[in-house]
């Protein structure tokens, strides 16, 4: 790709309530020197948006601004302008493909922060080996969905193969504690997704490897527990503190995990280069820590009584705008900084090494940030090592373009995310 655009970096979406963290997070942490500009269609808010990055970093050059509709050759002069665009702009099934074409289309590298899966699996075919010709690195669910799962795992495959010189079987993943809030955008997504697919296609798309370029021969199973175990919903996993529920964001961060390692067995096995392999019965699961049977219990029974509610269209148009109206922020919304201050998100997870003895690999990944926060931080990162980190060692500079996931950008990244405060751990 020419580096000679006019940006390296352009943020969609900046006056959103994710983009404007995001957009603060690159003021004050991205290198001072970086060209950079916020793209929307309102240039009086992008205005007020730089107003403020001007309080909170004085001293530092302010991004541009460029105005841009969601029209293909508004689109496509933007995303020829720069490197690489960030794109905040959401729900991704209405609003993301015309920006993740244009990218694919110029060889211009692209991040999001969607946890669609269903709008992924749509993408997949239609724009991924145009990404892979023009060299352009297209990366979805590189915010809270789904990076902490995406990495994590890639650090704990990663630390069985150096040191045991194994594969893994099971890695099991879980929320083990934390304290986050939510913002209409990503709440109003869930409820719409329902809406704008039907039962089949949402099974489809969400089955663990529908995003893998390749599919496994056999995986590990996954854990079982004892049969009151199984009367509850719930598994018990010691190295993870116990009883382990249903997570909200679990499927989504599986389909991602499982994709990562379809694009590294697929390398593995044209390269000959067993360390690039995760294994080849690697199976990704993930919870939350419950502190009881009875909890763990609530939570299943509640989910499945959400999910029921929404996948009938009676009930669906019935509860949908009450919900829309009455219980959820409203999209643009969110957690206030005030309610931020004490938010964290920890996690851990166990790694089980494909081996006769079957050690176990245990792993942590702290945040001392909400799931907004975290989201700009981790677009940052994946950015600095796209646009001016070490991406020729990656398996997303290996690959070089198409469709990827946040745990290709490997090391560099690890590294990036420990530099913001993001503490990932591995050890035997």
């Amino acid at each position: 790709m020419a580096q000679s655009r006019q940006y390296e970096l352009i943020l969609f979406g900046a006056t959103g309530y994710t983009g404007k963290l995001t957009a603060e997070w690159i003021s004050q942490h991205l290198p001072t020197d970086l060209k950079w500009a916020i793209a929307g269609r309102n240039a009086k808010k992008l205005q007020n948006v730089i107003d403020e990055l001007q309080i909170l970093s004085p001293d530092r050059k302010q991004p541009d601004i460029e105005t841009c509709e969601l029209k293909e050759d508004q689109l496509t002069a933007l995303a020829l302008k720069t490197r690489l665009i960030i794109t905040t702009v959401g729900p991704f099934m209405f609003y993301g493909e015309p920006v993740l074409a244009a990218c694919a289309k110029t060889g211009t590298h692209y991040l999001d922060c969607t946890g669609e899966v269903p709008w992924i699996h749509s993408m997949i075919p239609k724009y991924h080996d145009q990404a892979k010709s023009t060299g352009a690195i297209i990366i979805p669910e590189c915010g809270l969905d789904s990076v902490p799962a995406d990495i994590l795992a890639y650090v704990l495959t990663s630390h069985v193969r150096k040191t045991l010189n194994a594969g893994t079987t099971n890695l099991n993943m879980s929320f083990f504690s934390g304290k986050s809030g939510f913002s209409g955008g990503t709440t109003h997504t869930i409820l719409q997704l329902f809406e704008k697919y039907g039962m089949k296609e949402l099974g489809d798309s969400m089955k663990p490897w529908s995003l893998s370029p390749v599919q496994p021969t056999k995986p590990a199973r996954s854990p079982k527990g004892n049969l009151l175990h199984r009367l509850f919903g719930v598994v018990n996993i010691p190295e993870l503190g116990g009883i382990q529920t249903t997570w909200l964001m679990a499927s989504v961060d599986r389909c991602i995990t499982h994709r990562s390692w379809g694009l590294y067995e697929s390398s593995a096995k044209s390269t000959s280069t067993p360390s690039l392999s995760y294994g080849s019965r690697f199976n990704f699961n993930e919870y939350m820590r419950a502190r009881s049977l009875l909890l763990g219990l609530a939570v299943n029974v509640g989910m499945a009584l959400f999910g029921l509610a929404f996948a009938f269209p009676p009930s669906r148009w019935i509860l949908s705008p009450l919900v829309k109206r009455f219980l959820l922020p409203q999209p643009g919304e969110g957690p206030s900084r005030e309610s931020m201050k004490n938010d964290f998100m920890s996690y851990k997870a166990v790694a089980i090494a494909d081996t006769d003895k079957q050690e176990s690999v245990l792993g942590t990944l702290h945040i001392p940030h909400g799931g907004y926060v975290a989201t700009a931080q981790t677009l940052s990162a994946a950015a600095w090592v796209i646009l001016r980190g070490r991406l020729e060692d990656t398996e997303a500079g290996r690959l070089g373009g198409g469709i990827l996931t946040p745990a290709t950008l490997g090391l560099p990244l690890v590294e990036k995310l420990d530099e913001f405060g993001i503490k990932i751990e591995a050890g035997v």
